[in-house]
């Protein structure tokens, strides 16, 4: 024999371990959601009703809140609630009637795009850095587009806005979208857009599966952001656009920087840029410094020349001089041994006449070829010489460091100067210009 419990515990096993996790459709009445957080429910039909409830957990993940009239699909367990003897629906999830078939529908489009490759993130266009112009495709009378034009306002007011204004529900709303899409691209006066709206049901957001919207999208030469619905809320349209945002204005927050970040990157560039410019000048700088000290002034260079010059005569007096001598020497030894050779003395004389007249035009012609070749050397000179410019009545300009001045706009007014001629130098002072 059985107590009352006993045996509805045993039907309460029975229920759970013969009648498996099992998807029911009805509508729902006497609606109660008891402040502990659960929801309990009659899910009823034409024929008959049925108890359910909805412990906290579960309705934690649901986001929205049915009402008595609804319709719905629940995935539920069946169990015995023992204290009474009735069995009830233990709900684990619900969604809204006919949303089923819709999900369905969406796999099924989601699958197809994914074969041919429509969501790849290889495929996906990267948003421009700096955005010029965006556009907005939604409902002129949505909330999706003041939260939008909000958030560009507040974030990057130099951005301007396109509007392309289109239905974003309802049974022509894909075509409308398709249309708005089209002209943008048309058009093409827009760095990026953006196609927003606000949250709903799936029936609600339905248009933005569509497949043929879906198709246009990944092929548009247009980066695209989508913001359709809450962050819990996918569509298509999210699967393929180059981007999703969970919300309209995240997607206005991901298309654009912020103004004053451009800014400050623009400060810090600056900054670099400055920094690299001083280096650069100081490092021509420390380039000039030596390339001057390795400079000549003409005075020093025309006083190095000089030197040399006469150091080669001295040397050339000195080779002609020594020339002469061995000369000479030849001839004292031929004298010599002309007067040892008696028998030959008159042939000898003659000889020597003889010799001395070769001596004599040999040292005429080495006097005028050291001549000639002196007159060219100091030729050269004279062309080399700076001197010889100051004599056709230019000037060399110094100043009190002794650095040869070439550009009278560097000059100051008052600065002293050294003024070097041909026959001197003269000090003199710069007067304003008062032409």
């Amino acid at each position: 024999m059985l107590s009352v419990g006993q045996l509805n515990r045993r039907v309460g096993r029975l229920l759970e371990e013969g009648v498996p996790m099992l998807w029911v459709t009805g509508e729902i009445s006497n609606f109660v959601r008891a402040s502990s957080g659960h929801w309990y429910f009659t899910l009823k039909d034409e024929r008959a009703a049925v108890r359910a409830v909805m412990f906290r957990g579960k309705t934690a993940m649901l986001d929205f809140v049915p009402a008595s009239g609804d319709r719905i699909d629940v995935r539920a367990r069946v169990t015995l609630y023992e204290p009474r003897g009735d069995y009830q629906l233990q709900v684990e999830s619900l969604r809204r009637a006919g949303q089923g078939n819709l999900y369905e529908q969406f796999l099924a489009i989601r699958a197809r795009l994914q074969q041919e490759g429509l969501l790849d993130a290889s495929r996906k266009l990267p948003l421009p850095a700096f955005a010029h112009r965006v556009g907005v495709i939604t409902s002129l009378g949505a909330a999706a587009l003041h939260d939008v034009l909000s958030a560009l306002t507040r974030r990057a007011p130099h951005v301007s806005i396109v509007i392309y204004p289109t239905a974003v529900q309802g049974r022509d709303a894909a075509t409308e979208i398709m249309s708005a899409l089209a002209q943008a691209q048309m058009r093409n006066e827009v760095d990026a857009l953006l196609l927003v709206r606000g949250g709903g049901s799936m029936e609600d957001l339905w248009s933005f599966n569509d497949e043929s919207l879906a198709r246009l999208i990944a092929a548009s030469r247009i980066p695209i952001v989508s913001g359709v619905g809450h962050e819990t809320d996918f569509t298509i349209a999210d699967f393929v656009a180059d981007l999703r945002a969970p919300t309209p204005t995240a997607a206005a927050e991901l298309v654009c920087r912020p103004r004053q970040e451009i800014i400050n990157d623009i400060v810090g560039l600056t900054d670099r840029l400055s920094r690299h410019q001083q280096r650069m000048l100081e490092n021509y700088s420390l380039r000039l410094d030596r390339l001057t000290g390795r400079l000549v002034s003409p005075a020093q260079k025309i006083r190095s020349d000089r030197v040399r010059v006469i150091h080669a005569l001295r040397q050339l007096d000195s080779s002609m001089n020594t020339e002469l001598a061995h000369k000479k020497n030849r001839v004292a030894l031929l004298n010599q041994s002309l007067e040892h050779a008696a028998p030959q003395v008159a042939h000898a004389r003659s000889r020597i006449a003889a010799v001395l007249a070769r001596l004599d035009r040999a040292a005429d012609r080495f006097m005028n070829q050291t001549q000639r070749r002196f007159e060219r050397a100091h030729t050269q000179f004279e062309t080399i010489n700076p001197r010889a410019v100051l004599g056709r009545g230019y000037a060399i300009v110094y100043d009190e460091t002794g650095r040869v001045q070439r550009d009278p706009a560097i000059l100051q007014e008052g600065q002293a100067l050294t003024v070097e001629l041909e026959k001197g130098t003269q000090q003199v002072r710069v007067i304003p210009n008062r032409s």
